[in-house]
């Protein structure tokens, strides 16, 4: 037990700390830099900043949802998409950098509760441990849309990251449901919502 908290805790710190690398191409390696004005880069920069906050909240919910998952398919499940977030942690990293800017201050605490929430919903068996992935996804990969209509126009790095993001996380929703993810209650999926909203507004400015 003590060796798996050590674990844990490390990639809590690297997750933090520690630049992130992806094993797949970055989505936008191959497009050049657009002529944004000071203004759209800076609205670009703080849509890719909350996108990167969301991720180090998907690497928390995640690791969470893993530690007290009963089915190993559902834990396997878990990691896997754990893993793919970690390359969106380094796409959204490396275009923040890129646009000027640093990653929010507020991850430590957006981290912490958002491993909180992973523990609890894995607490309460598999299949609302599932159903809390596949609605987690289904609503950032709503996020994802609309930031793919807010992005400044000739802004086509950014898109290529946000949308191959949007089309990762609509995975994830469904290989949940394919493994038994029970739909979760109105008013839970309305408190996630309103989380969310709180994490975007934040993460934008800070």
């Amino acid at each position: 037990m003590l060796d798996k908290l050590i674990t844990e805790l490390d990639k809590g710190l690297r997750t933090l700390c520690a630049p992130a690398h992806s094993a797949r191409a970055h989505p936008d390696q191959n497009i050049e830099e657009a002529e944004l004005s000071a203004a759209q880069k800076k609205h670009a920069l703080g849509l890719m900043r909350v996108n990167h906050c969301g991720e180090v909240c998907a690497q928390a919910l995640y690791q969470g949802q893993a530690l007290t998952a009963r089915d190993p398919s559902a834990r396997e499940a878990l990691k896997q998409a754990a893993q793919e977030e970690v390359e969106h942690l380094a796409w959204t990293e490396r275009r923040i950098r890129e646009l000027g800017g640093r990653p929010s201050l507020l991850n430590p605490l957006w981290y912490t509760g958002s491993l909180a929430m992973g523990v609890a919903a894995g607490v309460l068996g598999d299949k609302w441990n599932l159903g809390f992935l596949q609605e987690t996804e289904r609503q950032v990969g709503a996020h994802l849309d609309s930031h793919l209509r807010e992005l400044p126009d000739g802004d086509e790095r950014s898109r290529a990251i946000v949308s191959q993001m949007r089309d990762d996380e609509l995975q994830h929703a469904e290989m949940a449901h394919e493994l038994g993810a029970a739909e979760l209650p109105t008013p839970l999926k309305a408190a996630m919502k309103l989380s969310a909203k709180l994490m975007t507004g934040s993460s934008y400015h800070v």
